[in-house]
């Protein structure tokens, strides 16, 4: 039996590769709301990237609808709860884009303590800051990772390779297991009140949304450095503006945002923040590693095969 299998964000060809071998891959990248409802019900499996919003109203549209695949890891913008009560199963590549985001965040954390976007904007306009640009090293600094998933434990390799303390939090992990990564787990309370960075790799859903605002920004230690290539929304922009004009956030880096692209850019326009537009997954080496996951899983799926990351 031949699938269809509808790719809307487009998908490297390692992954439509799998998908022809037992099927036919139809590439539609770009498609808009109101076509993907007309089309969609002719599929048996989609694969997603953020942009394509699956709402209720897709999977109701979906009759031969079996799998939805997010080539990536974040499935916010998946209706769950919809795609249960039609029956589809949902899948990720949890590990695909791991080393990418690590990468970033650390090189997001550097480009903070050291000021390298400042100075290279000078450069760019014959301005020599050198007495200007004095920064901090991160020997010695405590990183404090709230999400200690693939991509937190490995930020914390990277962090401890360069003489970092790592401290960190995520309440599904075994307190043994994380101390063996040689990360040290704390409550929320604790990464507030002693990192002196602190870098977010958590889902956003009802209970992280928003879960750093004015009240939370108040228990950090002064000149905090923020990082998050998570999700926008776990942080709240308004809150983080009002932290960095009074200084208690010393920089901000973000890859995310609460509206991507931004309706506000004010948060992205700071002097305080470097910004980047959600590139955390954006190497050559991810995409490969997602396209060849996501293609099997989502086959794995139609072929009735054990499945390795079923979100649902």
């Amino acid at each position: 039996m031949g699938f269809k299998v509808l790719i809307t964000d487009g998908l490297e060809k390692d992954g439509i590769d799998i998908i022809n071998a037992a099927g036919e891959a139809v590439n539609k990248k770009g498609i808009e709301a109101a076509e993907l409802l007309q089309i969609v019900g002719e599929y048996d499996a989609m694969i997603v990237r953020g942009r394509t919003k699956v709402t209720k109203e897709v999977f109701e549209a979906a009759r031969n609808l079996k799998a939805v695949g997010r080539a990536g890891v974040g499935v916010d913008n998946i209706d769950l709860q919809a795609a249960k009560e039609h029956g589809v199963t949902v899948v990720n590549a949890p590990t695909s884009t791991t080393i990418a985001v690590a990468e970033l965040a650390f090189g997001l954390m550097l480009a903070l303590v050291r000021e390298i976007p400042r100075g290279d904007a000078g450069m760019k306009q014959e301005n020599w800051l050198k007495k200007e640009l004095m920064g901090k090293e991160i020997y010695g600094k405590t990183l404090g990772i709230v999400g200690y998933g693939n991509i937190g434990r490995r930020l914390s390799q990277y962090a401890q390779a360069l003489g970092m303390k790592v401290i960190c939090y995520n309440r599904h992990r075994d307190l043994e297991e994380v101390r063996s990564t040689g990360a040290e787990p704390v409550s929320l309370e604790d990464i507030y009140a002693q990192a002196d960075i602190i870098s977010f790799h958590l889902p956003l859903n009802a209970d992280s949304k928003y879960m750093i605002n004015d009240e939370t920004f108040a228990k950090m230690k002064d000149g905090v450095l923020i990082v998050d290539v998570a999700r926008g929304g776990v942080i709240e922009e308004a809150a983080l503006l009002r932290a960095l004009e009074s200084g208690k956030v010393a920089g901000a880096a973000l890859d995310v945002f609460e509206k991507e692209p931004p309706v506000d850019w004010a948060i992205a326009k700071h002097p305080k923040v470097i910004a980047v537009p959600h590139i955390g997954g954006q190497t050559e080496e991810a995409q490969l590693r997602v396209a060849g996951d996501i293609a099997s899983e989502v086959m794995n799926v139609l072929q009735g095969k054990e499945l390795r990351w079923k979100i649902c």
